[in-house]
């Protein structure tokens, strides 16, 4: 079994993907995506994005980092693509699956699965780009509104050179609402030699359990869930139960040290309250954490009652 920490925008940074694969658990990891317009980038917004270029692409605790690319058009994709795996990445990912409206506007993302040709096309140029041993792989929907090209957007990328599809059983237009349909991702099985990978609503280890007896699939991709439970890697192996408020207070007071003092730290209580909102699904005591620190803006006032919230 295998467990990657999923990209998201905004939220799993550099910052958060060590403070969780600290926690452990976790195979792999997923940068936010870079994204890819009409020119080749240059170097310094890859190692924004993915400053674990400087160790080896791993993080401090030793989990690989993939870079993601976001985009439409084959060919820069394919040139940027070589820039990611010559500054060290372990393969490059491509971004099929971004629900959000700016990103769907410019022709990236979710929009893309109503065009089957152009994803093939996006992931031969990559494949022929990419030296051999390194994969390229694919992260979908099941759709854009609805899931009529699923199965043909899977073919078409598995015919096109692709080394791994993750599937978040889920179209565009149905976002982040539940229910999250394993089964489609068992359709996807039957007619593609990649090996898939599940994503989405794994929020606990008895939800890892029915997506994979659903999805067939041994291996699972998890973002907003190790978000409302940091240790949910460890928790769907079996290795552990859930983590206990006290550990998690300490976690956010660990956090903090990394946000404050870090590159984003103006951004700090923006951030802090963010998670809180990941938090409440798991943990009741985030709910009044999250009252407390509300109007605060300083980041000293914050930890302040972070410290406190371990005896909520």
């Amino acid at each position: 079994m295998r467990v990657y920490l999923a990209p998201m925008e905004g939220v799993v940074d550099h910052l958060m993907r060590d403070m969780l694969t600290r926690v452990g658990g976790f195979d792999l990891c997923v940068t936010e995506f870079v994204r890819v317009v009409d020119q080749k980038l240059p170097h310094k917004t890859f190692y924004r994005l993915c400053p674990e270029l400087h160790n080896d692409c791993k993080t401090p605790s030793g989990v690989p980092v993939k870079i993601q690319l976001l985009g439409q058009h084959p060919e820069w994709l394919a040139e940027n693509a070589m820039t990611a795996v010559e500054l060290g990445s372990p393969g490059v990912d491509l971004n099929f699956g971004c629900p959000a409206k700016t990103v769907n506007k410019s022709k990236g993302g979710a929009v893309l699965l109503q065009h089957t040709q152009q994803l093939h096309d996006i992931v031969y140029a990559v494949r022929q780009a990419v030296p051999a041993h390194l994969p390229v792989t694919a992260k979908i929907r099941l759709g854009y509104e609805d899931k009529s090209l699923a199965i043909d957007n899977a073919v078409a990328i598995d015919e096109a050179g692709a080394s791994e599809l993750v599937v978040h059983a889920r179209t565009k237009t149905e976002g982040y609402r539940p229910p999250a349909y394993w089964d489609w991702i068992k359709k996807i099985k039957a007619v593609t030699r990649l090996p898939v990978i599940a994503n989405g609503e794994i929020w606990n280890h008895d939800d890892a359990v029915r997506c994979m007896q659903a999805s067939g699939c041994d291996d699972l991709m998890i973002g907003r869930g190790a978000l409302a439970m940091p240790n949910l890697a460890r928790h769907i192996r079996g290795e552990e139960a859930p983590m206990a408020w006290e550990d998690l207070s300490q976690l956010l007071i660990d956090y903090s040290g990394y946000e404050i003092f870090g590159d984003k730290g103006r951004y700090y209580p923006n951030r802090i309250k963010q998670w809180c909102g990941y938090l409440k699904r798991q943990y009741p005591q985030a709910e009044t954490l999250f009252s407390n620190i509300r109007r605060l803006q300083k980041a000293d006032e914050i930890v302040n009652v972070l410290r406190q919230s371990a005896h909520l």
